[in-house]
């Protein structure tokens, strides 16, 4: 068995019996005891990675020219780690970067459009949990701030930080697993459109100042807060007073299933 898929059975299990106890009477159980037990299966899984980590990784510096695109749609698989997004690849580069772990890619190049796909390469057992322990795939990618971006990201036991304040990103598809994620939005880009699918994960999500926004919200067992100072609930939606003129805005869905998720 694969330890992402034995780590989740663990979760599974865990949670399956404080269930059947609280059936039968031998203890009290709410829904608010799932989070925590999945918030300690994975600080068990962490701590067990801590102890047996390798003492050294490889990482890969790299990039990826532009070769005269104007736009660019990127998919990134970082199942395990740390992963950061930001602006600052030089003008004839898309993105450029330091990955633990090395970098798997493939580019197709259509006209003045790029097709990227980014992942780790195979290691065997890459939700092993000393990847997650020691950074073992620790990745920092930067794009460049003037090509028009479709990002898709996906994320297993990480955690994120995602800084797209620079970043022209039109499109972007987010999921991610057992993880905990920064998300600071784009400040420029025109009219965005995000989709955020979490699963036992905490997600900060920042909507910068002069950015209007319409929020949609679907959870499971998650928590959602939303900052309704700036985003009014409107029947079954939050949206900023400004949505439908404003220069600057984000078209924003979110579904969650075991966590928190927080809207600024």
């Amino acid at each position: 068995m694969k330890s992402g898929s034995l780590f989740w059975a663990v979760v599974l299990i865990l949670v399956g019996v404080v269930l059947l106890l609280g059936n039968l009477g031998v203890v009290a159980v709410t829904w608010g005891l799932i989070w925590p037990l999945v918030l300690i299966a994975f600080g068990i899984w962490i701590l067990w990675g801590g102890l047996f980590a390798p003492s050294s990784v490889e990482v890969v510096e790299d990039s990826i020219p532009l070769q005269g695109a104007t736009s660019a749609r990127v998919r990134i698989n970082h199942g395990a780690g740390r992963l950061r997004i930001g602006a600052g690849a030089l003008t004839g580069d898309l993105v450029s970067g330091a990955f633990g772990g090395g970098l798997d890619k493939r580019i197709l190049h259509d006209g003045d459009r790029l097709d990227v796909r980014m992942r780790v390469p195979d290691h065997g057992f890459p939700f092993a949990p000393w990847h997650w322990a020691r950074g073992a795939f620790d990745w920092t990618v930067s794009f460049n701030r003037e090509v028009a971006l479709e990002l898709r990201l996906e994320t297993g036991a990480s955690a994120n930080h995602l800084d797209l304040r620079e970043l022209r990103v039109t499109d972007l598809r987010l999921q991610t697993g057992a993880s905990a994620t920064v998300l600071r939005l784009p400040a420029t880009a025109g009219q965005t459109r995000a989709r955020i699918e979490a699963g036992a994960a905490s997600v900060e999500i920042h909507v910068p100042d002069g950015v209007a926004a319409r929020i949609r919200t679907q959870a499971g067992l998650a928590a959602i807060k939303v900052d309704t100072s700036r985003f009014p609930r409107t029947g079954g939606e939050y949206r900023s007073p400004d949505y439908g003129t404003a220069a600057n805005c984000v078209d924003l869905e979110i579904e969650a299933g075991v966590g928190s998720v927080e809207v600024k």
